[in-house]
């Protein structure tokens, strides 16, 4: 229980009446800690480009190294105790391995250079947000971790004797290696790492500028590189027979795979020793400039809480009331994920990586640059919360987006700190730029986006990087077997049609708005496509073959344990059937009619066949309001669903958070209205989980209203009856427009 987000405090608050406890006070940075939810309980400012957290991949078993094997994806797990440093610039929730560079130990005794021997078991460990602490049993040392924007702040608490401080270059995450780092003084060094490679894309590779401070002079210091072993030379105090070589009379600069810096102290019982690090994506010079700016001088209490506070100042933007203590708890961690990625990239001068060049950038005065864009996951419901909620980041955001084009000449698929690297399917750029669009944001060049649209859209498979089978797409209206994704994920064909179906939905949207009314009808027709797929032997949709003849034999239930399947990616037909949600009344026609479509639908969840993990299936639920009568449905399965899979637990997520969007799916399922059709600034109602909701607007864009405020009265799952803006609403489908600009919703429960 010491590992777990003390409540203890909070609870002893809210059973005493008082209104003090903090937002913040509801998050428990532990969940999804586990069950390969792949967050981590690091330190990090609200969407920042630094974050500190604890490496603990290696398990204490030192024959076991868990980056390879189940907890590859991420830099701490919840089971493991090991602590082998805090690393800097991680990732949330993704299913590959990337970043967590620069490890930065203290340790007690003779300089051990090899992570596997220096490592801890730790206890005490406790994190809010921004803020992580633990204690490192093998050296009595308590290590702290803070931070700002672009910066690191930790403070170790040592004991009496020789301590040191380990600068390690080379473990983490990455599969790329190299790097190098220069002595600048007695106190300070640079550096660069190489990272890349994320899913396997060889040239999405990209170096991360580092710039430490430690806050006392060391009594001694230097550089250490793993090399081979020296026949008859014993390197310096190295239990290992030599194969790590430390520097004392060295200390210039030094370049390669594992290399490293280190500091020696004589250090008193309780001696405090801070550590800052900026980083940048653009030079060390970037980087030193980051951390001048964002920290004054060593003051690690005071950066701490401007940290509590920023997160304290967002999480509020959405305040609620009622509900239990797990649902607060579970409500607030959520919102915390969800603002984590995309992250701010450019640095305190403006300056940035290009997209896909060699190149620097600089965004305007006043905007920020953002990277992280895992748009097959959060085109479906982050991006809509930040444009409810933190509406003037999504339209950076979507800026970035489009500069990414004019600088690349596509839009971001799955864009990392400026390389794309392909990973899963689609043209997601499309609904999200829609649905910014249609809601009101416009502060952004919507010309150059459509044309960016229209070439990913049109261009032949053969120069096109979006659509790289596109051509079958348009001239059959779906896609054959036979055909291979980028991210060299296999034949995923249906996967990719269905994807491209709801981008030319979104883009025929787009085209109407736009006075466009030609392109509004062919994007229109293109997204109709789907109907090519469906079976009704199997009741399913099913791939087809290059001479047009449905696939055999054929299992749907293949796929559902993410075993490799012709035509659908990581998933099974089930999880793919009902993924149209820009014509579900269509695909009720095929099934039969509404009554089949409700049954079919209904024997997702009763078998077994729904993954509230996998993306293309998180908004099943809500594809049963469609249908008058069965909107209880809805009601009653989304309460089952959070209650099943969404905890206070390090195993509450349900699966990989993917930046966010499990959490978003929980953040809307609990106000009580979620965006179930990509690109359409619509949302589906459903029972809130509290009893009122008080989300802060822009009233710019919003009619006037500064706030949208739901509450909820009556008990039960189920909705007996609303209002909008005082008047009778009997509809189970809201537009963002008539929801924002109304001011209120009440419902009420049965």
């Amino acid at each position: 229980m010491k590992r777990i987000f003390p409540i203890i405090a909070t609870f002893a608050l809210l059973c005493a009446g008082t209104a003090a406890a903090k937002v913040t006070d509801y998050v428990n940075p532990f969940v999804g800690t586990t069950n390969f939810g792949t967050t981590n309980p690091g330190a990090i400012c609200p969407n920042g480009m630094m974050s500190v957290t604890p490496f603990n991949v290696m398990g204490s078993d030192l024959n076991v190294y868990d980056k390879d094997s189940r907890w590859w994806s991420t830099p701490y797990c919840y089971e493991n105790k090991f602590f082998t440093g805090f690393s800097h610039v991680n990732l949330s929730g993704v299913g590959c391995p990337e970043l967590g560079l620069v490890l930065t130990m203290p340790t007690m005794g003779q300089v051990q250079p090899d992570h596997r021997i220096y490592g801890s078991e730790y206890t005490g460990e406790h994190a809010e947000p921004g803020y992580y602490t633990c204690d490192l049993s093998a050296y009595g040392i308590k290590v702290e971790a803070t931070a700002t924007t672009r910066t690191s702040a930790e403070r170790y608490t040592f004991p009496a004797g020789r301590g040191n401080i380990l600068v390690n270059l080379g473990e983490g995450l990455t599969n790329e290696t190299g790097g190098w780092m220069r002595k600048i003084s007695e106190t300070e060094i640079e550096g660069m790492r190489m990272a890349g490679t994320f899913c396997y894309n060889p040239q999405a590779v990209f170096p991360m500028y580092f710039a430490i401070r430690v806050s006392k002079t060391p009594a001694k210091g230097g550089f250490w590189k793993k090399q081979p072993k020296m026949k008859g030379v014993e390197a310096e105090w190295t239990p290992d027979n030599g194969t790590y070589k430390i520097y004392t009379k060295y200390g210039r600069e030094i370049a390669g795979d594992q290399i490293g810096y280190w500091f020696s102290y004589d250090t008193a019982e309780g001696e405090q020793i801070e550590l800052q690090m900026g980083v940048s994506f653009v030079s060390c010079e970037n980087a030193w400039e980051n951390l001048d700016a964002e920290q004054k001088g060593f003051a690690f209490d005071s950066v701490r809480e401007a940290a509590s506070a920023a997160w304290e100042a967002d999480l509020s933007r959405i305040l609620v009331n009622g509900g239990t203590q797990k649902d607060k708890e579970v409500f607030y961690t959520a919102l915390y994920h969800t603002l984590i990625h995309p992250n701010i990239l450019n640095d305190v001068n403006g300056e940035y990586p290009l997209m896909e060049n060699d190149g620097v950038g600089k965004v305007p005065a006043g905007h920020n640059r953002y990277t992280v864009f895992s748009l097959w996951d959060t085109y479906r419901n982050v991006h809509q919360l930040m444009t409810l909620a933190y509406p003037e980041r999504q339209v950076d955001m979507v800026r970035s987006m489009i500069d990414m084009y004019k600088e690349w000449g596509w839009m971001p698929k799955w864009e990392l700190y400026g390389r794309e690297t392909f990973t899963m399917e689609g043209d997601p750029s499309i609904p999200v730029i829609t649905d910014t669009w249609l809601k009101g944001i416009r502060d952004f060049d919507i010309e150059t986006a459509y044309e960016a649209f229209v070439k990913s859209a049109d261009t032949p498979s053969a120069q096109n990087l979006m659509r790289p089978d596109v051509d079958p797409y348009i001239e059959k209206g779906y896609v054959p077997l036979g055909y291979y994704a980028a991210d060299l994920s296999g034949d995923n064909s249906v996967s990719h049609a269905l994807e491209y179906y709801i981008a030319d939905y979104a883009l025929s949207l787009l085209a109407a708005d736009l006075g466009k009314s030609e392109d509004a009808k062919k994007y229109y027709q293109r997204s109709l496509g789907y109907k090519n797929y469906y079976s009704t032997e199997s009741g399913t949709l099913r791939p087809i073959t290059v001479d047009g003849k449905f696939l055999e034999p054929f299992d749907p239930k293949q796929g559902e344990n993410f075993e490799p399947v012709p035509g659908f990616h990581e998933g099974s037909a089930w999880n793919y059937t009902f993924f149209v949600p820009h014509d579900v009344y269509g695909l009720a026609k095929l099934m039969g009619g509404n009554r089949a479509f409700v049954k079919k639908l209904q024997k997702v969840f009763d078998e077994g066949l729904y993954d509230p993990a996998n993306e293309p299936d998180i908004a099943y639920p809500y594809l049963f309001s469609y249908f008058k009568g069965e909107e209880w449905r809805t009601q009653e399965k989304v309460a089952e669903l959070l209650d099943k899979h969404f905890t206070t637990l390090p195993d509450g997520i349900p699966g990989n958070d993917d930046t966010g969007t499990m959490s978003a799916w929980a953040v809307f399922s609990m106000m009580g209205f979620y965006p179930d059709c990509p690109g359409n600034p619509s949302y589906t109602l459903t029972t809130p989980r509290f009893d009122s909701v008080e989300i802060t607007l822009d009233p710019d864009l919003c009619g006037g209203k500064e706030k949208l405020v739901i509450t909820t009265s009556g008990t039960g799952k189920r909705i007996k009856g609303m209002k909008l803006g005082g008047k009778t609403y009997g509809k189970y489908r809201i537009s963002h427009k008539d929801l924002t600009e109304a001011g209120t919703l009440k419902i009420t429960r049965r």
